[in-house]
Order: structure tokens, then sequence, then C-alpha cells
């Protein structure tokens, strides 16, 4: 008898303490539920604030990742591949640390996108020492593709954006901004990019990033949606990311290429490109903005994109010098046929006078 009450109280404590635990794990799933539900509110409030809603929208026919099989050689690749770029299985090196070399790669895609993000994981590195490394890489999204040129391996007077990471100052009386240094131009096919000057009279913003031979990872980020340009970096291994430039007033047209360039000259360094992700974005519009179509690229109230013309170059000495002799030489050949023509035709009075 008394065994079997003492199995009842025990049965009794066993229960009291199943339904005390169960009602201890209900609290805790409740305060989970809870604290996800205002993690989640306030994920949605910062998307909504970003004014956009990114639904990672990943187009691969514009994005560049590894293994990178059939680049530049396939039929069925989205990329082509230029100059002295080479493949790895690690990147897409764009130029060796070696001087005199260009690279690049660009899509076989127009993209006709209307507001889009493309994050980029780079990496430069080489042997020079400080100052004494060039030239750095541009990212590009033009209407041309595979063109080589001056501006970091690509053509000047190129037709979109083009945004540089710039690791070499050309301007020595320039004391004002730290290299590297990332910016961000659009060309309208008339307007040229002063490497001597680095670039400054024709860019539209940038930021110091110190992107050269460190340890961690480093990704550049360039948003346009809306009409805004927005381009972000994080260089400093804490993985987040940091405001370069954000412009209003920005338009592209659709229908333009992706890619990526490099060139070196004097100095050298390894410019690797790991990936190249464009992702959609999905945005709301009103019908006038769904209706606009632009044709040109444009920056509102930057003056420098309208009233800038290509300079030409000025003659040498030896040009002028050849042109003054020249134009000598000519003026007196035109005397002398005029001399020869007037004796001639005061003869022929005489004659007919005669």
């Amino acid at each position: 008898m008394l065994f079997s009450t003492m199995n009842k109280s025990n049965r009794f404590r066993l229960s009291s303490f199943k339904i005390f635990d169960l009602m201890f794990n209900q609290r805790n799933i409740h305060k989970l539920t809870c604290r996800f539900a205002v993690v989640l509110l306030l994920t949605c409030h910062c998307l909504a604030d970003d004014g956009y809603e990114m639904d990672d929208f990943l187009k691969r026919e514009y994005s560049l990742t590894k293994p990178y099989q059939g680049l530049g050689s396939s039929s069925s690749s989205y990329w082509d591949l230029m100059g002295n770029a080479m493949i790895t299985t690690e990147h897409v090196r764009l130029t060796p640390d070696l001087q005199s070399r260009q690279g690049a790669v660009w899509s076989r895609v127009p993209c006709f996108l209307r507001d889009w993000e493309l994050q980029v994981h780079f990496k430069i590195h080489g042997h020079g020492k400080k100052n004494l490394n060039g030239d750095g890489m541009a990212l590009w999204y033009t209407k041309e593709r595979m063109q080589i040129g001056p501006v970091f391996g690509n053509m000047n007077l190129f037709t979109g954006l083009g945004v540089f990471v710039d690791t070499y100052p050309n301007e020595n009386k320039n004391h004002e901004r730290v290299f590297p240094y990332v910016s961000g131009m659009v060309g309208n096919g008339t307007l040229a990019y002063e490497h001597d000057r680095d670039g400054q009279s024709t860019e539209l913003g940038g930021c110091t990033a110190l992107v050269r031979n460190i340890p961690h990872d480093t990704f550049l980020l360039i948003r346009y949606t809306k009409n805004r340009l927005t381009i972000q970096i994080d260089v400093d291994g804490k993985q987040e990311w940091r405001d370069c430039l954000d412009l209003p007033g920005v338009r592209l047209p659709q229908g333009y290429f992706f890619g990526a360039s490099s060139v070196t000259g004097d100095l050298s360094d390894n410019h690797d490109l790991i990936s190249m992700k464009l992702y959609q974005l999905t945005v709301e519009r009103t019908q006038e903005e769904e209706e606009e179509e632009e044709l040109i690229p444009s920056v509102d109230n930057f003056e420098h994109l309208n009233k800038v013309e290509v300079q030409e170059e000025g003659m040498s000495g030896v040009q002028l010098f050849f042109t003054i002799v020249f134009s000598v030489i000519g003026i007196f050949v035109l005397g002398v046929v005029a001399v020869v023509m007037y004796g001639r035709w005061k003869e022929n009075s005489r004659k007919r006078f005669y």
C-alpha cells in the first residue's frame, strides 16, 4: 500500500514537472517568436526607407563568377576576354605585376534593366612600394565595348558610366586627396577623361579607398535606381558598406554593356577581378517614370557634360616652323604666277591695240 502511494506521488510530481517544463518551453518559443517578428519588422522598415526592395534576383547573364567556365573562348559564354587578361581558378587577372600591360573583360549581352546593383569583388596587390605602383582599374557600363585606350585600358570619349579605382596620383601638386581613390564619371561621347589630372575636372565625386596590399577582401558596390547613382565600398574587413558617392539626377540609357579593365605603364600591380554580380532591383514607379526613355547619358546640373569639348592638341615647334616656311613659299609662288599672268595680259592688250 505504501509503495503504491509513493508511486502515485512520484507520478504526480513527474506530471507536474512535465507540465511546468512544457509551459517554460512554450514561453521561450513565444519570446523567440516575438523577437523574430521584431527583427523582421525592422528589416522591412529599413528596406522601405532605402526606397527599393532587393529580391536577391541575381542576373546570371550579366554576372561573372567562379569557375569562369568558357570565359572568352566558348560561344556560350556571356563574357569576352581581352588583351593580357588571363583566367585562373581563383580570379580573372586583368593585368599582371608587369610594365606596359593592358587587359579587360566585357559582357556580350547588353543590359536592359532599369534599376540594378553591381557588387564587385576585387584585389589589387604587387611588389611596388607606396606611390611606386599603378595604375588602377575601372568598372564600366558603356555603349562601347572591347576598345583599347588610355583610360585604365579603355577608350577615352566613352559613352556611359565609368567607376575608377585609381592607385597612382598623376598630378604632383594635388595634396587634397589620399590615394588609392575611387571616383565616378558619366561620359556622352565627347567628354574627355584627363589622365594627367586624375580625372578631377569631370568626376562626379569619390572617396579614398585603401585597397592595395591588404589581407582581407575588398568590395565595391554600384547601384543605379530611379536616376540615382550610389557607390559604396567595403575595404576595411568589417563587412560593412561605406558611402563613397550618392548623386541624384544621373540618367543612363538602357542597352549598354558591363565591363572591367586595367592598365600598367612604367609602374605596375596585379589587378584581380574575383566576381561581378548584378542584381535586378524592384522599384515602384509612376506612369510618367515608366514612360521615360534616356537616349544620351547626362547628369542634372553638371555643366561639363554639356559644355566641355574635346581640345585639339596644339602644334609643336617643328610643326609651326614648317607651316610658316611652306606658307611663305606658297605666297611667293602665287606672286610669281600673278606677275607672269599680268605680263601676258598686258602683252595681249598691246597686240589688240595695234
